[in-house]
């Protein structure tokens, strides 16, 4: 079987996600091919995960240059000739399913819908977009329920399946010791500005600098959050195209510390992790964070409920753009040790027991199978019962 992945964003959630597909779907012996813009992290990290990767060059808006990026698309299906199409993304879904039109078996995975991202006349216009397209998708592949929720409101029409997103359980763990200790280490050997490397309370944020992050939304939260916890410490990691006017209007407290190769020692320097997203299909930095035995506060968005452990949402979940509310919920769990230890463990437990990213790999994989009449393997039977 060969499947060509077609994608655009380069860096971020959309490109782990792709980046793990792809190294599974080699190990059990799959053609995965994957075109997109160079640079960024996708094209290296889908070549080391087995993947043959080839160029196409595409922005992240649509524009003028939607022709060229169709034909570019429809270059790469006529020379890779794939079995299957699965377009990642609103850019990839509008050039690809433009490119074949229904001629080829093909999956769509929005990874958050694209009419969220845009107002006015732009966003009438991508959900008039997704309406029409739905036709040409086999399969709109949602990765978590109430993104296929959101799409059926939305008034689209579709195949649905709901895959949730997944993180790698043998990447993404605690460290020794206790979480205490944890902590400690991981902020020891972090390039942690004075202030921020002691017991101060630390609430870290991992995500791109940009709108849908909602990081603007968190900077106004905290100057209220000192009023009650002078002590306390932000750090935001990620780059973008926010950031430098993120870094004129941040408060005192907070650190800047940019794109990171690996994420995991901010996530264990944590006492919480917080991501407070204006849209999501379902964020990867929360469910990282769980598996690293953090606990989470995000806000109430796509996915958000669906990925806390049950119980959870009324400390944890906050309205999005509410700065008022995010500073109360941050101020509340930041003052009590006990509790985020205590949450901490909880969200650990369940990313091991629901948020296994071999198995949402071994369900795409499935879906391919039953959308090209194959017979799943035996190890994916064994799974889907």
């Amino acid at each position: 079987m060969t499947v060509l992945h077609l994608v655009q964003p380069v860096e971020g959630g959309v490109a782990r996600v792709v980046i793990d597909l792809v190294r599974a779907q080699s190990a059990a012996g799959i053609r995965a091919v994957v075109g997109c813009p160079p640079g960024g992290q996708l094209a290296d990290g889908a070549r080391e995960a087995g993947a043959e990767v080839l160029p196409w060059r595409a922005g992240r808006a649509p524009g003028p240059g939607l022709a060229a990026e169709v034909a570019g698309a429809v270059r790469l299906v006529r020379r890779v000739r794939p079995d299957l199409l699965h377009a990642h993304s609103a850019k990839a879904g509008l050039a690809g399913r433009l490119a074949v039109r229904g001629t080829l078996p093909t999956v769509f995975q929005p990874h958050a819908w694209s009419f969220d991202a845009a107002t006015g006349a732009t966003g009438a216009l991508a959900l008039r977009w997704e309406r029409f397209a739905a036709r040409w998708a086999d399969r709109v592949l949602c990765v978590s329920e109430a993104e296929r929720r959101a799409g059926e409101a939305a008034g689209i029409t579709a195949r649905w399946s709901v895959v949730r997103n997944g993180v790698d359980l043998d990447h993404f763990r605690p460290g020794r010791g206790s979480p205490a200790d944890d902590r400690k280490a991981a902020r020891a050997g972090l390039p942690l500005p004075a202030g921020f490397a002691d017991g101060a309370p630390l609430a870290v944020c991992v995500g791109r600098l940009c709108e849908q992050k909602g990081q603007d939304v968190l900077l106004r939260a905290w100057p209220e959050l000192l009023g009650a916890l002078p002590g306390a410490r932000l750090v935001l990691v990620g780059d973008g195209p926010d950031a430098e006017r993120l870094r004129r209007t941040a408060p005192p407290g907070v650190f800047f510390a940019g794109a990171a190769p690996d994420i995991r020692p901010w996530l264990r320097a944590a006492d919480l992790v917080v991501l407070p997203s204006r849209w999501e299909g379902m964020a990867l930095a929360p469910l990282e964070a769980m598996a690293c035995g953090r606990p989470v506060l995000v806000s109430d968005v796509s996915g958000a409920r669906e990925s806390l452990p049950p119980g959870q949402g009324r400390l944890c979940l906050v309205p999005p753009e509410d700065p008022t509310a995010l500073a109360k919920a941050l101020g509340l769990l930041l003052a009590e040790p006990r509790l985020l230890t205590e949450l901490g463990e909880q969200a650990r437990q369940h990313a091991r027991t629901d948020f296994d990213v071999r198995r949402s790999a071994d369900a795409v994989t499935g879906l391919y199978h039953e959308l090209l009449g194959r017979p799943r393997p035996l190890n994916q039977e064994r799974i889907s019962r």
